[in-house]
């Protein structure tokens, strides 16, 4: 009877142990995590940015794709940088072949090491640099959290069964958010990340040529619109770059809602967003120009939610010293 007397106590007392451990691994992240340690952390990212923006803009849209990439599979951890010596990392995986950027990457940890060695990991210099490239290109600050350690296992597999495809609907799109913590809003804000950067033919070429419309073509896609892309993207092509924002590829802004609207976004997890009544209820609000403000303030937040996204923190993983290689 004494035991039964004490089990709601002892009950109480589980919750409150569980609850401490589910939010432990953000204990530790939070703004101005290196502000002892390497207080010029962020300032040494943003001038090798700095550099690198002025002379290879078209990477903006690759390094922030990066920290999606790196996010999505493991949390957000840096194993997307890890090499393997018999190609079975993340990095050889089918959906990131077109990731590009890791040497600079490469040069911002050269950097911080110099300042301070062995102390910012490179998941925490992904996140700087993917708010950076945002920046640079005339998009939105926010304040990144930082604390991240860097993770010591990347496996080839792992990419293609977490990172949202090109050909998603919206229900497949819907539930992996969900399975990282993020909202239905997260996907809809997270998506105008196309605004910027290009992409292969290949990724959406099954929309012109090997589609359930007239002549093979997506009927959710812009017939105008197929045939320009088909004037670029042969059938087959493998190797030419399409702007995934028309007009707007090198400057973040919300016209990517725009030309979702109107039929052309250039993926069918794209045009999935006028699927739902949510995420197509954002878009139409963001076509208006007028909204942009609000889509500024809302990546900003979305952006935040996915770099939290399975985090190290405390003295799980490491602080890699060479961001492709644990050590």
């Amino acid at each position: 009877m004494a035991s039964s007397k004490l089990s709601p106590c002892l009950i109480f007392l589980q919750v409150v142990f569980l609850v401490l451990v589910f939010n432990s691994a953000n204990a530790q992240l939070r703004v101005g995590f290196y502000k002892d340690t390497c207080p010029k952390a962020e300032a040494i990212v943003e001038e090798v940015m700095h550099q690198v923006m002025k002379v290879a803009p078209s990477l903006s849209g690759p390094l922030l794709r990066m920290h999606f990439h790196d996010c999505f599979v493991r949390g957000c951890d840096g194993s997307v940088l890890l090499n393997s010596s018999t190609g079975q990392a993340e990095k050889d995986s089918p959906p990131n072949l077109s990731l590009r950027g890791y040497q600079i990457i490469d040069r911002v940890k050269t950097a911080l090491e110099k300042e301070c060695p062995g102390v910012v990991s490179c998941a925490d210099i992904m996140a700087i640099v993917a708010r950076d490239v945002t920046v640079a290109t005339m998009g939105p600050f926010w304040e990144v959290e930082t604390g991240r350690r860097d993770g010591r296992v990347s496996n080839i597999l792992e990419p293609l069964t977490n990172l949202p495809p090109f050909f998603a609907n919206i229900s497949q799109l819907i539930s992996m958010f969900r399975s990282k913590g993020l909202s239905v809003k997260d996907l809809v804000v997270l998506s105008g990340g196309h605004t910027i950067g290009t992409s292969h033919c290949s990724s959406f070429s099954s929309r012109l040529y090997n589609s359930t419309g007239k002549d093979g073509t997506d009927p959710t896609l812009d017939s105008e619109y197929i045939e320009k892309l088909k004037s670029r993207c042969k059938v087959g092509d493998q190797t030419t770059l399409v702007e995934m924002d028309p007009g707007s590829v090198r400057t973040f802004d919300n016209s990517y809602y725009t030309l979702v609207a109107k039929r052309r976004g250039l993926f069918q997890s794209d045009a999935a967003l006028l699927d739902n009544s949510e995420t197509k209820a954002y878009v139409k609000l963001q076509s208006a120009a007028t909204h942009r403000p609000t889509f500024f303030k809302d990546f900003g937040v979305s952006m935040i939610n996915m770099g939290r996204v399975g985090v190290l923190t405390g003295k799980a993983g490491e602080i890699r010293k060479v961001c492709s290689k644990v050590n």
